[in-house]
């Protein structure tokens, strides 16, 4: 028996919702939200599709950092704790507007948003930009 799993569709910020049938481990399939008031039990190609990428062999599932010529697994702690002192040395040597950000469509429109105040609150810079292109 497949568990029906509700959730949102990660390819645009539209937020049209839709089910997960998963089976142990496993993702089979998708099954459209009829009730949901943007979708209304329709999905574009990229929505149907939106689970194949979960199970992809080669995602990533750890944060890797380049030491020498290879990639090294490392905590998250490390990881965040390296994008943290990188985007703060550039801050302090360079100034605001050396920085950057590029948030993605994939995005919901509410973590658009926080990457929109983290870029101007935290890194202190209004050069912030969107790819609303798939």
């Amino acid at each position: 028996m497949f568990d029906m799993v509700l959730t949102t569709c990660p390819f645009c910020g539209t937020g049209c919702n839709f089910y997960l049938k998963v089976l142990g481990e496993e993702i089979a399939d998708v099954v459209p939200c009829k009730t949901h008031p943007v979708s209304k039990g329709e999905l574009c190609v990229l929505g149907r599709n939106a689970y194949k990428f979960i199970q992809n062999k080669n995602r990533l599932t750890t944060p890797l950092i380049k030491k020498g010529n290879d990639f090294v697994e490392v905590s998250w702690s490390e990881a965040y704790q390296r994008v943290t002192d990188g985007l703060l040395g550039i801050k302090k040597n360079h100034g605001s507007n050396a920085l950057a950000v590029l948030s993605s469509a994939k995005c919901t429109n509410e973590e658009n948003y926080l990457i929109m105040k983290f870029t101007r609150g935290v890194l202190g810079t209004n050069n912030i930009d969107h790819c609303a292109r798939l």
